[in-house]
């Protein structure tokens, strides 16, 4: 159970993680490129798919979990600006409205609640889609860079 976990965890962290993280590291000086970070993401998924021989069916399936991820990643992103314009207004008021903050703050972790939940999902999904001897493959993977 705990190798079948590590496999499952391997891809969800691909899946999730990198599209999360392509675009959640976004800062000022190094906008990402939506295009680049797809280009990156499904290199880094034709990788893992190479290393367990998987079938164009199996390619197919998983590069769409990938893209759902990405898409997810990208909405995310999508009002950093606005939460970043919303949080300086907030500091350069004479009374920063706290409550608002708060709520800003709730809805930005409800948000990667959902995103972390859906990268889990993600994770069972290709799961599904792999072998057994597939899935050993990731999950030594996994355990190497656990290490």
């Amino acid at each position: 159970m705990k190798k079948l976990f590590g496999g499952v965890a391997a891809l969800a962290l691909v899946l999730g993680a990198v599209a999360l993280v392509g675009f959640g590291c976004a800062h000022h000086a190094h906008p990402r490129d939506p295009a680049q970070v797809a280009k990156y993401v499904n290199a880094r998924v034709d990788d893992l798919l190479d290393d367990v021989d998987a079938t164009p069916d199996q390619r197919t399936k998983i590069h769409a979990i990938a893209d759902r991820m990405l898409a997810e990643g990208q909405a995310l992103h999508a009002d950093h600006a606005k939460v970043h314009d919303t949080v300086l207004a907030q500091w350069r008021a004479e009374t920063p409205d706290k409550a608002a903050l708060h709520a800003l703050v709730d809805a930005r972790m409800d948000a990667l609640r959902k995103a972390a939940h859906d990268a889990v999902d993600a994770g069972i999904e290709a799961h599904d889609a792999l072998t057994p001897a597939q899935r050993e493959k990731l999950a030594k993977k996994a355990d190497r860079w656990h290490r």
